[in-house]
């Protein structure tokens, strides 16, 4: 891999990982296209850690204060005392459901699930569930129903919306989007729903990142280049994901989601028709 190429990568990254049109699959096209033999291995979980610096950063109050209250509940020996604890250990629970999955089928998704017709599918199905949960959460506001605020996250949500994490293991479905995905049919509001999303990732995003940097470390850091590769890929990919969380925000305060449904679809005949022409082939090269 060239600088360039990891400078790309890392904007892709930045770009993708908070809009709810799937990080991986665009990682994965990429590399595909760059001509690269392995494009699921570990660069593209570990370059996740740039965009999980652009979260810590832009929710760095946040953070503190829940780390704060979670261990002064830990101290006290007494979960769940403050609301901001209460929240602290949602995520937590909420982290459970990709966790188990992640370790029990790892190997199944890189080993079947990582190719291009998969990613195709999921842009799909996955953005025609977004679309029926933007219609869910109109039909409730015709109904007087607003979204929820984020105070009002229930321990039900919380393990709703992990449930739903667990099923961004599939390339092509969108972390952000699945979550986000989960809230509205929670009933939450868009933007109430996406803070939780970009909290919910912390820990998820960091396990993933730091184990498969672990595991590939031979890799990852066989040369100096490997290393500045990372490195630089990392921090592009912080400096886009941070402004990305910010335009993101704004966005939502504002509008629905449906031009990310609209971009999944085109995102999936792209795929589909890159496999057509033979540009990108659907075997995986595990």
């Amino acid at each position: 891999m060239s600088l360039w190429e990891a400078v790309v990568l890392g904007v892709i990254q930045g770009l993708t990982e908070f809009l709810p049109i799937s990080s991986t699959a665009h990682l994965l096209v990429a590399r595909r296209l760059m001509g690269h033999h392995h494009p699921e291995d570990a660069f593209t979980t570990a370059i996740q850690l740039g965009t999980l610096v652009a979260v810590f950063v832009y929710f760095r109050a946040d953070v503190v204060r829940l780390l704060r209250a979670l261990l002064s509940d830990l101290k006290a020996l007494r979960p769940g005392t403050t609301p901001d604890a209460r929240l602290g250990w949602k995520i937590v629970a909420g982290t459970v459901p990709v966790v188990v999955c992640g370790v029990a089928f790892k190997h199944f998704i890189k080993g079947t699930l990582y190719k291009p017709s998969v990613m195709a599918a999921a842009a799909i199905g996955f953005g025609l569930l977004l679309l029926a949960a933007e219609m869910w959460s109109k039909r409730r506001a015709n109904h007087a129903l607003p979204g929820r605020p984020e105070e009002d996250i229930t321990w039900r949500d919380a393990l709703l919306i992990g449930c739903f994490q667990a099923l961004a293991l599939i390339p092509g479905a969108s972390r952000s989007g699945v979550t986000i995905t989960a809230g509205l049919f929670a009933g939450l509001s868009r933007p109430a729903a996406a803070r939780f999303s970009f909290l919910l990732s912390l820990p998820g995003i960091l396990g993933a990142g730091l184990k498969d940097a672990y595991d590939d470390r031979d890799k990852l850091f066989h040369t100096g280049a490997d290393v500045v590769n990372l490195l630089v890929g990392g921090a592009v990919a912080a400096v886009v994901g941070y402004w990305s969380i910010a335009w993101l925000l704004g966005y939502l305060k504002r509008h629905p989601t449906y031009v990310f449904v609209v971009y999944r679809l085109f995102l999936a005949a792209a795929i589909l028709a890159m496999l057509a022409a033979g540009w990108i082939t659907d075997v995986v090269s595990g």
